[in-house]
């Protein structure tokens, strides 16, 4: 609609008219930047948005894509029929996604459970009309999900090198991702790691020890504004009555601990070899727009 307003002069002369149109309901929809939650617990991703129709009761469809808007997998999607308010759920990414707004109410707002890291991503929710009106609108920008999480020590583990040489290696994830440090003989306390190239990846980082030179334990620490962990290697060398030498070592990650073996005999026919036993906004009728979307929002 439009509002018209007039003035005249004191003789009822027409001075000028002015004509604005009123504010019409459009196809808008409403995130925050950013939603911040703990690995473990719980995130509530709000969405709500407007539409240009007076009143709508017929089908929708409510869709949340990760990763990229438009294109991104869906992790969750569910059905209304006409006239009902229940949407029903056809899509739950591991049964963790469900909806607590109510889309008939322009409410698209969603719960995930039990966050991991691997959910850390942008979101992006949708809704769809069907019946007699078809169209479909999706925030473009999304909402940015931050999962952080304390550090954990994945895997230590041990490799042989040239000689009877050995190398250290320590995996970790955390958000933020933590810092590495190895400690041990000859290394000091929080002496500092070495991180391995093309080994960080996403929240995990990985750091090595080159040499592993005297007898003892070594420990691995990964620390970040959350907390800390570490896990520990432990190193020992003998010599067997028969002249046959051999180094024991004693692996202690995460409270699991694993005998490792490595014989070198030594004899004149070969040199010493080491044996490892290895533990959009879119309207189908492109004719009739209906109007400039949300700065945050995509037609």
């Amino acid at each position: 609609g439009s509002l018209v307003r007039t003035k005249r002069d004191t003789t009822g002369n027409l001075l000028y008219t002015e004509m604005n149109s009123a504010p019409s309901q459009r196809w808008s929809m409403q995130v925050p930047a950013e939603v911040s939650a703990t690995a473990g617990e719980a995130a509530v991703l709000p969405c709500t948005f407007t539409h240009p129709h007076r009143h709508y009761d017929g089908p929708l469809t409510a869709i949340w894509r990760a990763g990229e808007p438009f294109a991104g997998p869906q992790v969750f999607r569910c059905a209304a029929a006409r006239g009902s308010e229940l949407c029903q759920t056809a899509l739950s990414l591991h049964g963790r996604f469900r909806l607590l707004g109510n889309p008939r109410r322009n409410d698209l707002t969603l719960r995930i459970e039990r966050l991991a890291l691997a959910d850390d991503s942008r979101y992006f929710c949708r809704v769809e009309f069907a019946g007699d009106v078809h169209d479909r609108y999706e925030s473009r920008q999304g909402v940015r999900l931050r999962v952080t999480a304390a550090p954990r020590i994945v895997n230590i583990s041990v490799l042989p090198g040239p000689g009877h040489a050995f190398h250290a290696l320590c995996t970790a994830e955390g958000e933020p991702p933590p810092a590495l440090a190895w400690s041990g003989p000859a290394l000091g306390n929080g002496s500092a790691a070495t991180r391995s190239p093309g080994h960080d990846h996403g929240h995990q980082v990985t750091a090595e020890l080159p040499a592993l030179a005297h007898d003892g334990r070594y420990t691995c620490t990964a620390s970040n504004s959350l907390g800390r962990a570490e896990a520990s290697v432990y190193l020992f060398r003998f010599h067997g009555a028969s002249g046959a030498s051999a180094t024991a070592l004693l692996l202690g990650a995460l409270g699991l601990k694993a005998l490792l073996l490595l014989e070198h005999p030594v004899t004149p026919d070969a040199p010493p070899r080491p044996q490892a036993q290895e533990s959009s906004y879119e309207n189908l009728n492109q004719m009739s727009p209906r109007g400039p979307p949300a700065a945050v929002c995509s037609p």
